[in-house]
Order: C-alpha cells, then structure tokens, then sequence
C-alpha cells in the first residue's frame, strides 16, 4: 500500500467511526434528524443500570453484604452525601436524580473504552452502515441533558420562591426593599447577569461533557486506526498505547460523570436559596 493511498484510507477510516447513524426526521431530508446509534446506546445503558440498581435493592438484606450490594451502598452514600454537602434541604428527588446522572454519565461515558471497532462492526452485521456506540460523544445528549438542568433548575426555583418572589430577587438582587434607587438602577444589570447565567451555564455543562468524551473518543479512534493500517510498525506501540490511554480515560470518565452530577445538584439548589 502506498503511503497516499495509505493516508487516504486512514482518513476515511476516522471519518467512518466519526459517523453517525443519522435518519432525517421527514421523507426530503432537512435540518431535521435522529442519531439512531445514540438513542439506542443510551436508552440500553440506561436500562442496564436500572435493573442492575433495581435488582440489587429487591435482593438488599440486613446482614453482611455480598459484593455486588456493597458496590450499590457504596455509591448511594457516596452520592447522597455530596448532595448533602451542596444542599441540606429535602433529598427526596434530588438524591436520585443525582445517582441517575452520574450512573448514567458514566456507563455512556464507559463506552469509550471498549474497542473502537467492536459495537461498530457487531452494527454493521446487522446493516447499520454507521454507528458511533459512545452517546456521550454526541453533542445532541450532552445538551439535552444539560436542558433538562435547566429546566429543573427554573422549576426547583419557582417552586421554592414562588414566580413573584423569584423574579423579584433576579431583579433586585442583592438589596432589600429599601434600597429601592438602587434596586430600579441596578435591573438592568442584574437582568443581563441573570440571562447570562441561564446561557453559560447549560453551555458549559454540555461542552465541558463533550468535550472530554470526544477528545478521548477520537485519540482511541487514531490508535486503533494506525494499528490497523500499519501493522508492521505500529501494532505493538498502540496495544501498549490503547491500554495506557484506557487507564487515564476512566479517571477523566468518572472526573466528568462527578462534575456533570455535583454541578446540577448545585445548580438547583442555588435557585432554592434565599438571599
């Protein structure tokens, strides 16, 4: 193989895997469409980590633990206790909520470190020209997600305040109802804050998600396509190179599943508070 050609087919090997099972939402196309891959691999995910969480607590007892339910105990007192830290109101909804997202983070996330060419060709057997197995590497989840917090956030705090009560701190923020010149002056201002807020912070939830997952998600894809390609050379190097890198990416995993979970139970709960 020449070394144009060569390049030629590891280019199209990466766009390949960066390819995703698209299917356009009306007959002619358009702006419109659905990342079948995507839905697929999260709503299997999600289903995994319900019935394994659900089948652990039916099976729950008193006495000394077996692995599998000292795990989930685990990881419930491990979630339940940075929500405790970030808001010491009721946990009843966000205790769970917090669990569901950083379980659901990581097992989508945890995609990453399967070989590249494994689910993709499986896929293919099957028909799918294309399919992409990491649903945490699509923009499309990470700000969906990162909606969803917002939309809770707004909820949790019209529900605590009341949407009198909560427009007025946005407006009038941080002075009483005395100060009211400084208040009518200072609107403006805490208006724009406050729209800048609801921008940036579903933004930066999703991006700072994404882009982790993809960057990680790529590097896997340019060794495993340099150990397709040029096996002679290369195939040692990126056995060795594939498994150093699979130990650093499920550290940046479970960091980015942390971060995405203790950020939205921050963000609600900040729009519960009282000034």
């Amino acid at each position: 193989m020449s070394a144009e050609s060569g390049g030629e087919s590891f280019t199209e090997y990466i766009q390949h895997h960066l390819t995703f099972w698209n299917a356009p939402l009306t007959h002619a196309g358009g702006l419109a469409s659905v990342h079948i891959d995507t839905l697929i691999m999260s709503c299997v995910l999600g289903g995994i980590f319900f019935v394994w969480f659900w089948w652990f607590a039916r099976r729950a007892t008193s006495g000394v633990p077996g692995k599998g339910q000292a795990f989930v105990e685990l990881a419930l007192e491990f979630v339940d206790g940075q929500v405790k830290d970030a808001w010491h109101g009721s946990r009843k909804f966000l205790g769970p909520m917090a669990l569901t997202i950083f379980f659901w983070v990581f097992v989508m996330s945890l995609m990453d470190v399967l070989p590249v060419d494994g689910i993709p060709t499986a896929a293919e057997a099957t028909g799918a020209k294309y399919f992409r197995p990491v649903p945490t590497a699509d923009v499309n989840v990470t700000f969906a997600m990162s909606l969803s917090v917002l939309v809770l956030t707004i909820f949790f705090g019209f529900r605590a305040k009341g949407v009198r009560h909560y427009f007025r701190d946005v407006v009038s923020a941080p002075f009483t109802a005395k100060n009211v010149f400084m208040k009518v002056l200072l609107a403006p201002f805490n208006i724009l804050m406050f729209v800048i807020e609801m921008i940036t912070q579903p933004i930066s939830l999703a991006l700072r998600l994404f882009g982790n997952i993809f960057a990680g998600d790529l590097l896997f894809m340019l060794v495993a396509g340099l150990m397709t390609h040029f096996l002679s050379l290369w195939y040692p190097l990126g056995i060795l190179g594939y498994a150093v890198w699979s130990i650093f990416e499920m550290l940046i995993i479970m960091i980015q599943a942390f971060i995405f979970m203790y950020l939205s139970v921050t963000y609600i709960a900040m729009a519960q508070q009282h000034h």
